[in-house]
């Protein structure tokens, strides 16, 4: 019997090929550097990279008379050396609102970067400085001479214990005040939404570890999921009896649904019988929540925050819920909830009383 090719093997050999489109666009040296990181970054942290420095190329074409009539492909190592640290600040104020000529002639809207977008982009140039810097093939850096966007910490949206609660209750009866096409269609889905969302809720894995499960994952001896984190690596991630009763109601009634061919394995099927991706299970959160409340914008990803906030608040383990979520580094886990200390220090204010009353 042929080996199983999992969901994210799938995805890898998808993202290689998006990878090597990709570099086609960039001056043939670039290769080089997106080789040399094949072993330490992941396929989607490469193409993020690739499509960012291809965006540097893109400016100094636009924007610097030096490049002007140049291509992509007449770019040569040696101009990385002609760039100072005055072309990367210009570079830092151009991604605020930059264009394209392929944009503009399809009367595309510009393009804009926040904070992080602005981060992140300069993180990929300082990334690709340092390489050649580092092989000895250019003789500057003018990246380091530039300070890091500053990207300032945002609240944690989450739902509260009692928005949880009326979540779940929604999803389950919903479907009383609807008829027709949008009542078959709920009554078709209620399990799947019902055990999708639990799942998330209960455990705080990331939408693109749940769509990457297949139901050979699913360990009900011992209660627990098998997933891919984010960067490839593979941990066992435990679950309670609520998402357990979830997940067995959904399977009972998954067993009647003959899947599209190649997509046998998926835990989770559209209503085309193929495995949800990423944007399906964004928008079926956002319905869902709609539903519940309207001050916040509730996505898989603050479910994530919810499932860590209650951990956190629970057991009071910052290194625990760091391990649980599949943080690398605990810091990354204490400022998200640092705020939740805060509150934690303030209550000791009024725990200890100074005289009797």
């Amino acid at each position: 019997m042929a080996e199983r090719t999992t969901y994210h093997e799938e995805n890898d050999i998808r993202n290689i090929l998006k990878l090597r489109e990709i570099l086609r666009d960039l001056p043939p040296f670039a290769k080089d550097y997106f080789r040399a990181r094949s072993s330490s970054a992941a396929t989607r942290t490469r193409i993020s990279y690739a499509q960012d420095i291809r965006v540097f190329f893109q400016f100094l074409i636009q924007m610097n008379p030096v490049y002007r009539n140049h291509t992509m492909q007449d770019f040569r190592v040696e101009d990385l050396d002609r760039v100072t640290a005055r072309d990367i600040d210009e570079y830092m104020e151009y991604l605020k609102v930059y264009n394209t000529d392929e944009r503009k002639s399809q009367g595309r809207k510009a393009l804009t970067n926040g904070e992080k977008g602005l981060k992140r982009k300069m993180s990929a140039l300082r990334s690709f400085y340092a390489w050649y810097f580092r092989q000895e093939l250019i003789r500057t850096n003018p990246t380091v001479l530039i300070e890091m966007p500053k990207v300032h910490e945002k609240t944690i949206v989450r739902l509260d214990s009692d928005e949880v609660a009326l979540l779940l209750d929604h999803i389950e009866n919903c479907g009383a005040s609807l008829t027709g096409q949008a009542k078959k269609y709920h009554d078709r889905t209620v399990e799947r939404d019902l055990a999708l969302v639990t799942l998330l809720l209960g455990t705080g894995i990331r939408v693109s570890e749940c769509v990457g499960l297949d139901v050979e994952d699913l360990d009900f001896k011992n209660n627990c999921i098998h997933i891919v984190r984010k960067g490839g690596n593979e941990a066992n991630v435990y679950f309670g009896s609520e998402v357990e009763q979830a997940l067995k109601r959904y399977l009972a009634v998954r067993e009647g649904i003959t899947p599209v061919a190649g997509h046998e394995h998926a835990l989770f099927y559209s209503t085309q019988r193929k495995r949800m991706n990423v944007r399906s299970v964004e928008n079926l959160v956002e319905k869902y929540a709609s539903g519940v409340t309207t001050s916040k914008r509730i996505t898989p990803h603050k479910l994530r925050s919810t499932y860590g906030t209650a951990l956190y608040q629970e057991t009071g383990d910052i290194y625990l819920v760091a391990d649980v979520l599949g943080h690398k580094d605990v810091n990354t886990t204490r400022r998200h909830y640092a705020a939740l200390d805060e509150s934690r220090r303030r209550q000791a204010a009024s725990a200890v009383h100074l005289r009797e009353d």
